[in-house]
């Protein structure tokens, strides 16, 4: 089934000096999903926000926060960003983050939240096959986790086709979502191949008119 595309603005782009103000800017602007990427400075070698700025962004606006985990053990946190305020959370398939995918997806959905799993760049889809029946959402990274403003990776195009096929073929209809190096001209190949969800930070908010960055990236995908 085809769906129109969404676009999630990545606040990790923001100016943090003005990030309630952002966050809203980028909703009128029609930002479809607020995304958020967690870093915990372990599974990936930054640090960028806890529950304490998701719950300020969540008073910010009214639209879904799509909550990326990158992080070691995230089954010690997912209660704690529930009641933060996020409505999607989203968990890294590698066993460097969590040996227990099964588990936690399904605690995701018990919380109340829609549950995601990430593949990184150099994860085959074969890791997440077992667990596409427990998703909402299939994010796929198209830059190395764990640093914004990086250049798109042409080379993952294919594995989002490929994911696409396979959810076709089993019947499944999870939300296909790409991060890393999204900007209008790159948000049409990544559309051809099979995502309807698209994360761009830097693209928007290094922008001077977050609205019509965001009407591009959809106009240039029809």
């Amino acid at each position: 089934m085809n769906r129109p595309l969404k676009i999630a603005a990545s606040v990790l782009a923001a100016d943090f000096t003005r990030l309630g103000e952002e966050v809203r800017a980028v909703d009128q602007a029609g930002s479809d999903w607020i995304h958020l990427d967690i870093m915990d400075g372990r599974f990936v070698p930054d640090i960028s926000f806890g529950p304490g700025i998701v719950k300020a962004i969540r008073r910010s606006t009214d639209k879904p926060l799509n909550v990326h985990l990158m992080v070691v053990e995230p089954e010690r946190l997912l209660e704690r960003y529930r009641d933060a305020g996020a409505d999607h959370l989203l968990v890294q398939a590698e066993p460097g983050s969590t040996v227990h995918l099964h588990r936690v997806l399904s605690r995701v959905r018990d919380l109340g939240c829609r549950p995601g799993v990430v593949i990184d760049p150099a994860t085959p889809i074969v890791w997440i096959e077992h667990v596409l029946h427990l998703v909402d959402i299939v994010l796929v990274m198209t830059v190395n986790p764990g640093f914004g403003g990086q250049a798109f990776l042409p080379e993952m195009l294919p594995k989002i086709a490929a994911l696409h096929s396979l959810c076709t073929e089993r019947g499944i209809n999870p939300h296909i979502q790409v991060d890393g190096g999204v900007d209008p001209e790159t948000a049409r190949a990544c559309v051809a191949a099979g995502a309807d969800v698209l994360v761009a930070g830097s693209a928007i908010f290094g922008s001077k008119d977050y609205a019509a960055t965001i009407a591009q990236m959809k106009a240039n995908t029809q």
